[in-house]
């Protein structure tokens, strides 16, 4: 062939073709298949307690072809992908990840210290360190993470809701809901909140009881981190920002719910968890506090301890807020609301948007605010929220109006009003262009909240999961669940 008429560009070898092509001719319908096959394999043999099965299983898997593939799209499909670790190393082209494909390997695997660094709580002026691990480390924590991710969901508590396949922030509210709605329900809740979980796990603790490749495992806990140029070492904790901290975490704290089912089997004592916040129903409050110390020696033993301001004790009559909701008893009745704090916390956010939209178009500031407005409607859709949403609608109608007069503050009311506003059918302040439209919050529709069936297992019972993924597809085109290592059901984007 003539050199001329090569539709390879010059700075790309004939090599990174070669693996360009093999990076775009994969079948994943195919990958998800081998690789969910084996993960059902490694649940069912946890299940069964057969953990020498498991292990052989996790080391065939980990060192499958399709299951590095997965987890290199797993790191380069996220949200963070083109952010690099400290060595600046980004896999954005289709040879560079089928390149990566060919390397990664647990084997004799050393890995490098993470980058971290800070970013401001939402609604708080203090900030959370985050880690950032490199690309290959990313890749290395997904393929061992598709092995634990089995193991963890099936023998993990059965009212655990956070970092969990095909569950939600909505299942465990509802969930609460059911254990406080009767007039005999437990009238007092333990609120509970762990202090820096992930920064304060105990290292021995999960190289005892995690059941995965401990040399590899030992890595990940022991990189250290850069910060300021400085190196640091980790002595516990797992890092914010790794892949397979969440599921970590998770496991660590699994086991509060047997406990309590142990030491009260006929007391109305219920146990909802979300990450390292929970909730746990008493009769009364000295059974609430005697619950406090029993988890206080629970967590000991994993290096971790209650948070003392956050770890609250309260009558449902006064009402507690949990994962942005507002729990409270009136007349009897049970009402789950948005909580003050969430209300404030995106009424701030829109009226940043629209203080920074001084200049824009108003088709710019429609599309910022869309996303923004939908997302919040779509996670409170399930409680009582139809008052609220009203009330933000006329609080951003508000500033909307401000933002619209500052623009042109030598114009009358009116011709505000018919430069902004347009008539919709019987709505008459439609605030929208010839090409989008702001969404309201009074849009979205109330719709209660099913629960997933608790006693289920997304690798075990797969056919449950799809069939409740395709219904609530087809109520909401947002989901409001995860599918994190799920490999038959990922989505194209995200884990």
């Amino acid at each position: 062939m003539n050199v001329r008429n090569s539709t390879t560009p010059k700075g790309e070898k004939r090599t990174d073709k070669d693996l360009r092509d093999q990076w775009k001719s994969i079948d994943w319908k195919e990958v998800r298949f081998h690789v969910n096959r084996l993960q059902t394999r490694i649940a069912k043999a946890t299940h069964e307690e057969k953990w020498n099965l498991v292990k052989r299983l996790q080391y065939l898997l980990t060192n499958s072809y399709y299951a590095r593939l997965l987890a290199v799209r797993i790191v380069t499909q996220n949200r963070g992908s083109r952010t690099p670790g400290i060595d600046g190393t980004r896999w954005l082209r289709p040879h560079e990840k089928m390149r990566a494909v060919l390397s990664i390997t647990g084997k004799r695997y050393i890995a490098q210290p993470l980058k971290r660094i800070f970013i401001p709580k939402p609604g708080k002026d203090t900030k959370r360190p985050l880690s950032i691990p490199t690309m290959y480390d990313r890749a290395i924590q997904a393929l061992y993470a598709l092995a634990l991710q089995p193991v963890a969901e099936t023998s993990a508590d059965k009212r655990s809701f956070g970092f969990r396949l095909f569950r939600s922030a909505q299942d465990a509210a509802q969930y609460a809901f059911i254990c406080l709605r009767h007039p005999q329900s437990a009238p007092w809740i333990l609120e509970g909140d762990i202090r820096g979980c992930f920064d304060n796990i105990s290292h021995a603790w999960l190289k005892e009881n995690i059941p995965m490749e401990q040399s590899v495992l030992s890595q990940f806990l022991k990189a250290g981190y850069v910060f300021e140029q400085n190196l640091y070492h980790t002595d516990k904790g797992t890092p914010q920002g790794g892949i397979i901290s969440p599921i970590l975490a998770n496991m660590t704290l699994d086991g509060i719910e047997s406990i309590l089912n142990k030491r009260y089997p006929d007391v109305k004592v219920h146990f909802i968890r979300y990450a390292d916040d929970f909730l746990i129903t008493a009769p009364s409050k000295e059974v609430a506090e005697e619950i406090c110390e029993l988890i206080r020696v629970f967590l000991a033993e994993r290096g971790l301890e209650l948070s003392e301001s956050k770890t609250l004790i309260t009558h449902i009559n006064d009402g507690f807020d949990f994962l942005g909701w507002s729990f409270r008893k009136y007349d009897g009745t049970l009402l789950v609301k948005p909580s003050k704090e969430s209300i404030k916390k995106i009424t701030d956010k829109i009226r940043g948007i629209i203080h920074r939209a001084a200049a824009w178009t108003q088709e710019q500031l429609i599309k910022a605010l869309t996303p923004v407005i939908t997302g919040w409607a779509n996670y409170h859709r399930n409680i009582v929220a139809k008052e609220t949403f009203q009330k933000l609608d006329s609080i951003i109608w508000n500033m909307l109006w401000k933002w619209a007069k500052r623009r042109h503050p030598q114009k009358g009311h009116k011709w505000i009003a018919r430069r902004y506003w347009h008539t919709e059918g019987t709505r008459n302040w439609v605030f929208k262009t010839q090409t989008a439209k702001l969404a309201l919050f009074a849009d979205t529709k109330i719709r209660r909240h099913v629960m997933v069936k608790l006693d289920n297992n997304p690798y075990l019972d797969r056919n449950y999961f799809l069939e409740r993924l395709d219904r609530a597809r087809k109520c909401t085109s947002l989901i409001q669940t995860r599918l994190s290592f799920f490999a038959y059901c990922r989505p194209k984007y995200g884990l």
